[in-house]
């Protein structure tokens, strides 16, 4: 079987990666729980070494659990918190403020920044991009529409005079889970994927 072979062209980030620490306050302390969200992916490095290490535990104290709960965009985890089964996230600037907004400015609060960086752009062999000059036509696909890489690859697109296709433009974006981007891309069928670790160094 032929092997494919992948080229990474490298870390292009637009916007940085702020993640929002969004509080659900009408959690249930009773419980002596937190439920905290985040992604398996080096970008939340931050929450994986906090719970992994203990440091979060050494700060609350051995009477609160920490309970961790994965998710893989942020969408999905705003969902979660307007629905009470989260109550402390880590998520990327675009899924933060639209989840702060829809909330009214009531039931969500954004705490603080806690990582920068978060997107990797890896091209496949045969689309033949060498630069931004030639995205025209080509199919670029992010992990979900409205989450950190989606927004900074439209970022990318408009400062280099580019447009999605159902904006108008040439560039065809599209969003679908960091499984089945690996699915398409080892299948030839998108040119590019504009997506976190450790997704990126799959591709490769």
């Amino acid at each position: 079987m032929k092997m494919l072979l992948f080229v990474l062209i490298g870390v292009v980030l637009t916007l940085i990666f702020v993640v929002g620490i969004m509080v659900n306050p009408d959690l249930n302390t009773h419980e002596n729980k937190i439920r905290v969200a985040y992604f398996p992916n080096i970008s939340h490095a931050v929450p994986i070494v906090g719970i992994e290490k203990g440091f979060f535990s050494n700060q609350i104290g051995n009477n609160t659990v920490i309970e961790p709960l994965l998710f893989d965009s942020g969408p999905q985890v705003i969902e979660s918190i307007f629905a009470g089964s989260v109550d402390i996230a880590y998520v990327g600037p675009g899924p933060a403020i639209n989840g702060f907004l829809k909330s009214e400015q009531r039931n969500v609060k954004i705490l603080s920044g806690a990582a920068s960086g978060g997107v990797s752009f890896i091209v496949h062999p045969d689309s033949k991009i060498e630069s931004v000059a030639n995205f025209e036509g080509k199919r670029i696909a992010t992990p979900q529409i409205g989450n950190t890489q989606d927004i900074s690859l439209r970022t990318y697109l408009s400062d280099n005079g580019l447009k999605p296709a159902e904006k108008g433009g040439s560039v065809i974006v599209l969003n679908t889970g960091n499984s089945d981007i690996y699915i398409l891309f080892a299948k030839g069928d998108i040119d590019a994927a504009w997506v976190p670790e450790p997704t990126a160094t799959i591709l490769v």
